[in-house]
């Protein structure tokens, strides 16, 4: 078996790939500190081909090198926006026929095993503070509180890797449903 090379890959250019149809989500990041994390995201939401992400209050905006460390282009080929309010935000993507999922541990949530996406319909994804994770308003806002299942002894994963692992789930469930 040999590993591929970029060429082998194929993969689209910028402006193809601003051109492509995308799958039905958004990402909402919520007071993200670490611009890292939020480089992650940019090139997580570019390999599974997300509508946009909202970086919202603190959460920093490109250009910056610790973004780009991590995003490695993809602030260029992934639509973005700063809000400065995210439940100002929530409540506009609710009016925009958006559902509302914050990912968090809280009271009534659905795992996300348990989790089935309406077919056809747009979801945001809500991801929260490092040390706080999304905020309780916000919470409060949603429509659903998605949780990852976790068996082991810490109670959170990195915003980065809960974002790959949502993101991956939402777009196997919604390619299943395609047939």
């Amino acid at each position: 078996m040999r590993k591929l090379s970029m060429d082998d890959l194929n993969r689209d250019s910028v402006e193809e790939f601003k051109n492509k149809k995308k799958i039905p989500l958004v990402l909402v990041l919520d007071n993200v500190r670490s611009l890292n994390n939020v480089g992650s995201v940019f090139r997580t939401a570019d390999a599974f081909m997300a509508e946009k992400i909202y970086l919202c209050g603190i959460t920093g905006t490109p250009p910056h090198r610790d973004i780009e460390k991590t995003a490695l282009g993809a602030t260029d080929s992934v639509t973005w926006e700063h809000v400065p309010d995210t439940l100002e935000l929530v409540k506009k993507l609710q009016t925009e026929g958006y559902k509302i999922c914050s990912v968090e541990q809280a009271e009534n949530s659905t795992m996300l095993n348990d989790f089935a996406p309406a077919p056809g319909q747009h979801y945001a994804f809500v991801l929260g503070n490092e040390v706080f994770g999304v905020e309780q308003e916000v919470v409060s806002a949603s429509d659903i509180v998605l949780e990852i299942p976790q068996f082991g002894t810490k109670h959170s994963l990195n915003i980065s890797v809960a974002t790959g692992v949502v993101v991956w789930d939402f777009l196997s469930k919604t390619l299943s449903q395609q047939g």
